[in-house]
């Protein structure tokens, strides 16, 4: 049993008043002895042991009152059955439940999956509440509530909003949607139920909403309680599958399609699994073999020339989560992409433009500051001059928010202005024959990653002797061995934002040699062009899918729901690839403690479910309480009445007395 208010049993002592009261009482009387007394004391001998009795209950009851008025004082909760039947009925329970991918994992004690736990759970508590209270069901990927006549598992089960799905949670967009019906339907008491895997992404407890939220909860006309049922039991082993890039390429006159792919798992152990390719109507596998939690693998698909657009899936075999065992993509006619080159040095701006836009590709030469620039139709901009400022600078970041991409190249010289919170500072020459090199670079992600056939990029060749300083540029992508960064990187809205230290001018590098610059440039420029089909790829539960479903009809499996399942979907000639949010991927949680904190001054009952059949929540008992200090202040006081004396018996007549008292003394 837990309190709310547990100071407030710093007042128990206090039930010990009475017992004191009554040996206080008992020194105010001193003992007389009387001879003719003790004739009496041997008459109400038998009645004696009875008032004693009946002394020790009155004092029992008072002490068991002052007892239970502190303990509800203190607001106690009790779980089990008895924390619910003592807990006020309350007029509705909004049930919020998470369907999120993740909650697909399968317990690793059980065959069901954290989704179908916690139905069961919900089912399980409502079962005394079933006919008092009004239930409201309100998952993640509507966020609509629809009242439930029946809350059991049966019911629950074949409801379509508590099926699995491929979606993300938002808990404060769902807490919010609460808070907003609750305001709209002006309900009596009612307790907020969640059912959540406490996924940090979902919860993003860094968010700032939580604030707003939970104010708006507190400032409710009516009570609220939340109740959180957190399904953290360990999950079966699981290997998660994702597209992280994908980029048509024509190579010696054959279209193929790039696909790299990201296969992550909370194992060790080394594995073998067996990766399936859908491409059209043709199917393929592949072994990728495991050593660690992390894998990223570059497959080369040839493309039909005959068919210019089409789709496909990537599989892997049943395992903890039917969730994340898929990916899927379309591909369609190459892309023209523009790049932007804005450049103060000559030699620097010839090399960058050769790199950036090589044949079939285009590029464009930006003069002056950039100011009035149309940066949309841009895939990429080089920019190798002084930090845009004023309007060019705000022009830039909302290109970049959209899913533009940046490269700021060293100016020469270092300025006082900053961008998206990254600035330059001094100039630094090596000394002769003793260039600086990189010592550290990524190799599995970004613009330095390694080659489709997992060749490495000869970055450890580059000789730099003079570079320029980046101050607070982000994610270090490569670094040079004495520490400082070389090419730095930080996400921004849907795109993203790179500084190099050095120029691809001789006197600064050689990186005008091209065999680090091309294929650098060219992949932050595939990149930057991803926006332009941003329309072919959605993840699930988007608003613009979730809006308008009956438009979209699924191509890759029958009777798909567009608005929370992953597939292939065709609206007229259009296809579309839905796959889960890379979030759903991320298994880091939260700890409960700190959901608890999330709500501020609406209290939280934090229920861990450690086992695959769910118990029932805690529940107040103060009202129990509250009766039991009435019942014993009632036996108390019907104890404390006086007791209706026997008749006397017939005495004799005075003169009778007095004639035997003179006989007795003759």
């Amino acid at each position: 049993m837990t309190f709310l208010q547990p100071f407030i049993l710093w007042g128990l002592p206090l039930a010990l008043l009475p017992l004191l009261i009554h040996l206080l009482n008992r020194m105010r009387y001193r003992t007389q002895r009387w001879a003719a007394m003790s004739f009496l004391f041997s008459a109400n001998r038998a009645s004696t042991r009875y008032a004693k009795l009946r002394q020790f209950l009155i004092l029992a009851c008072r002490v068991l009152a002052l007892l239970a008025l502190i303990a509800a004082i203190a607001r106690p909760l009790a779980g089990g059955w008895i924390g619910w039947a003592l807990s006020p009925t309350p007029e509705v329970i909004l049930v919020l439940l998470d369907r999120s991918a993740s909650m697909e994992a399968r317990e690793a004690r059980s065959s069901l999956t954290r989704r179908e736990l916690a139905l069961r759970a919900i089912a399980n508590a409502a079962g005394p509440y079933a006919e008092r209270s009004r239930f409201v069901l309100m998952e993640n990927a509507l966020r609509q509530p629809q009242e439930i006549a029946k809350p059991d598992l049966q019911t629950l089960s074949r409801l379509a909003l508590t099926g699995g799905t491929d979606t993300a949670a938002d808990l404060p967009a769902m807490l919010d949607a609460a808070a907003e019906w609750l305001a709209r339907s002006q309900t009596g008491l009612t307790e907020i139920w969640i059912a959540s895997d406490l996924q940090r992404s979902n919860w993003q407890p860094q968010s700032s909403r939580w604030p707003a939220v939970a104010a708006r909860l507190a400032a409710l006309r009516q009570t609220v309680r939340v109740r959180l049922l957190a399904l953290a039991a360990p999950p079966s082993p699981n290997t998660s599958l994702a597209i992280t890039d994908l980029n048509r390429r024509e190579r010696a006159g054959q279209p193929q399609l790039d696909l790299t792919l990201a296969l992550e798992r909370a194992d060790t152990a080394p594995a073998s699994l067996p990766v399936s390719i859908t491409l059209d109507d043709s199917r393929s596998q592949f072994d990728a073999t495991m050593t660690g939690q992390s894998l990223r693998l570059h497959r080369a698909l040839t493309l039909d020339p005959l068919h210019p657009t089409g789709w496909g899936k990537i599989e892997l075999p049943a395992d903890g989560n039917a969730r994340d065992n898929a990916a899927y993509f379309i591909y369609g006619p190459p892309l023209r992409l523009r790049v932007a080159l804005l450049a103060d040095d000559e030699a620097s701006r010839r090399f960058l433009s050769l790199a950036a836009a090589p044949p079939r590709q285009s590029g464009e030469i930006i003069t002056g500051d950039g100011s009035g620039t149309d940066w949309d139709p841009y895939a990429l901009v080089v920019w190798q001059s002084a930090l845009p400022a004023g309007k060019t600078a705000q022009a830039l970041q909302t290109f970049v928010e959209r899913g533009g991409v940046v490269i700021f190249f060293a100016p020469g010289a270092p300025g006082t202005s900053s961008f998206a919170g990254t600035s330059w500072g001094p100039v630094e020459t090596a000394e002769p024959e003793q260039a600086f090199r990189v010592g550290h670079w990524d190799e599995q992600e970004g613009p330095l990653a390694r080659s489709d056939e997992g060749l490495s990029l000869p970055v450890s060749s580059l000789s730099v002797p003079r570079r320029q300083s980046i101050i607070g540029g982000g994610d270090p992508r490569a670094s040079f061995g004495d520490g400082p960064p070389f090419l730095t990187e930080r996400a921004v809205g849907h795109g993203r934002i790179l500084f190099c230290a050095t120029l691809p001018h001789p006197e600064w590098s050689n990186l005008n040699s091209g065999q680090v610059l091309v294929p650098m440039l060219q992949r932050l420029r595939e990149s930057g062009g991803r926006r332009f089909a941003a329309a072919s790829s959605l993840t699930a539960g988007d608003p613009a899918l979730v809006e308008n479903p009956a438009r979209w009809s699924s191509v890759d499996a029958p009777r798909k729901e567009v608005r929370w399942e992953a597939g292939i979907y065709r609206n007229g000639a259009a296809l579309i690839a839905v796959n889960r949010p890379a979030s759903e991927d991320v298994l880091e949680t939260i700890e409960p403690t700190a959901v608890k904190a999330l709500f501020g001054s609406v209290p939280v009952q934090l229920i861990a479910e450690r086992s695959s059949e769910a118990g029932p929540l805690q529940g107040e008992i103060w009202r129990a309480l509250l009766i039991t200090m009435l019942l014993a202040l009632l036996v108390e006081g019907f104890l404390s009445l006086p007791l209706q004396s026997a008749r006397p018996p017939q005495s004799a007549p005075p003169r009778a007395r007095v004639a035997e008292a003179e006989t007795v003394a003759s």
